[in-house]
């Protein structure tokens, strides 16, 4: 009984990882289109001139969320050093964020591509 639980346990945390992957995979993919395509920086932001804007840097902020935090973890001090702490929070939000992405878009494809 035993050797069968360790299967099932081994597959949830395979199956765990490939959705983070496909999150994180889909987020850093829309990150570099929206900064080609509009040719600004990604942030997280909420602001925009009209509704509609706003409603579009909410989504583009949910989307690209992981690979923003990641960023932000990397950047350094005045003195030129990287905070350790830092960088381990934001990749620890950054990976939660992403297996929640690649949640939401495999669930959709497996919905519409049964």
């Amino acid at each position: 009984m035993r050797h069968v639980w360790g299967r099932v346990m081994s597959f949830e945390l395979l199956l765990a990882g490939w959705i983070m992957a496909v999150g994180l995979a889909i987020s850093g993919a829309s990150t570099y289109f929206y900064q080609w395509a509009f040719k600004a920086q990604a942030m997280l932001r909420f602001d925009g001139k009209t509704f509609f804007h706003t409603l579009a840097h909410l989504l583009m902020s949910f989307v690209c969320g992981p690979i923003i935090m990641l960023q932000m973890g990397w950047r350094s001090e005045k003195d030129g050093t990287v905070s350790l702490g830092s960088a381990l929070l934001s990749a620890f939000i950054a990976f939660g964020w992403s297996f929640i992405t690649g949640l939401l878009f495999l669930g959709a494809y497996f919905a519409i591509f049964p």
